[in-house]
């Protein structure tokens, strides 16, 4: 339905890349596990007892190591041999900002909310951050729970909100008061100021 924000998780997901892993290449693990200590071959090729020219053939993939020199190659870069063969669970991404001015994030209406994306153009996130206008002012304008995978973090920007979870008694929250859930817990807001509440929602997208 068009108004259930779990339809926002649906949208940060499918807006996101899903590379498929890729083989490893040993001979660019190596490369690559050297490079991050800042070592020449040579450096490299001294740490693990090997020949610079065998260690070069082995980054260049026009050799397959032997078991002891698997060995060695794991002892000179300090890890164990499986780690050779482990590529990084989560590539690293270093000084990415992005900054959503006060209005123009990107706007989802909707009969009970009103959402604004925030740090939409940003990719791979690990978490979906948005301000909701929230229109609802009974739980019976809800088509029953919303319910999503993740974590939540709920913010209380302005007015004075009810919200609703599967397994709790209904929380009345202020500004200033915040809430941290399973959203895979059922779960709805409603205001019960005179005018519409807004809430800051911070969802984990793993």
């Amino acid at each position: 339905m068009t108004d259930d924000p779990k339809n926002l998780i649906r949208i940060a997901r499918d807006g996101g890349t899903h590379d498929q892993p890729e083989p490893l290449n040993l001979g660019e693990r190596v490369r690559d596990l050297r490079k991050a200590r800042n070592w020449t071959l040579e450096q490299a090729a001294q740490q693990a007892g090997l020949a610079r020219s065998t260690l070069s053939k082995i980054e260049n993939g026009q050799m397959s190591p032997t078991y002891d020199a698997l060995k060695k190659l794991a002892t000179g870069l300090q890890i164990s041999v499986p780690q050779l063969f482990t590529p990084p669970q989560r590539e690293k991404v270093n000084g990415r900002m992005v900054v959503t001015v006060n209005g123009q994030g990107q706007h989802h209406a909707t009969t009970t909310y009103e959402h604004e994306l925030l740090a939409e153009t940003l990719t791979k996130k690990q978490m979906l951050p948005y301000r909701a206008r929230v229109r609802a002012r009974s739980a019976e304008e809800f088509d029953g729970w919303v319910r999503h995978d993740g974590e939540e973090f709920l913010y209380v920007l302005t007015g004075v909100i009810r919200l609703y979870t599967e397994f709790y008694e209904p929380v009345e929250m202020r500004r200033g008061d915040s809430a941290y859930y399973d959203a895979t817990m059922g779960h709805n807001v409603i205001s019960i100021s005179d005018d519409d509440a807004s809430i800051l929602w911070v969802t984990s997208l793993n």
